[in-house]
């Protein structure tokens, strides 16, 4: 007994195959966070804000307290202390890394 239809018999469109066996369908992730952290100033250790667009590790960033420009990833601290400005280290379907600013959640009613 075949438990496959003759090749000759598979409607267009449709594969002939095993009938049996499992499939994992997984949604495509846009974003995926992993990491979060600060943005310090590496000279002077002063919190250093980002803007509003996600930056790329390798963009230069100028800290505002003591004018050090380096790239953004010299920047970033992943480690305790956290400092005030929080941000997301997100990795995209390209392979792009990226920063965001991390936004305030809403409060819970």
């Amino acid at each position: 007994m075949s438990l496959h239809r003759p090749s000759d018999q598979v409607p267009p469109g449709e594969q002939a195959g095993r009938l049996s066996g499992t499939e994992e369908i997984r949604p495509a992730a846009r974003e995926l966070p992993v990491a979060t952290g600060t943005l310090a100033c590496p000279a002077c250790d002063a919190p250093v804000g980002p803007e509003d667009r996600p930056l790329t590790p390798r963009e230069p960033l100028r800290c505002g307290f003591c004018a050090h420009t380096a790239a953004v990833r010299d920047f970033l601290s992943l480690g305790e202390p956290t400092r005030p400005t929080h941000v997301v280290v997100r990795i995209s379907p390209s392979t792009r890394i990226t920063i965001t600013p991390r936004r305030a959640r809403a409060p819970r009613s």
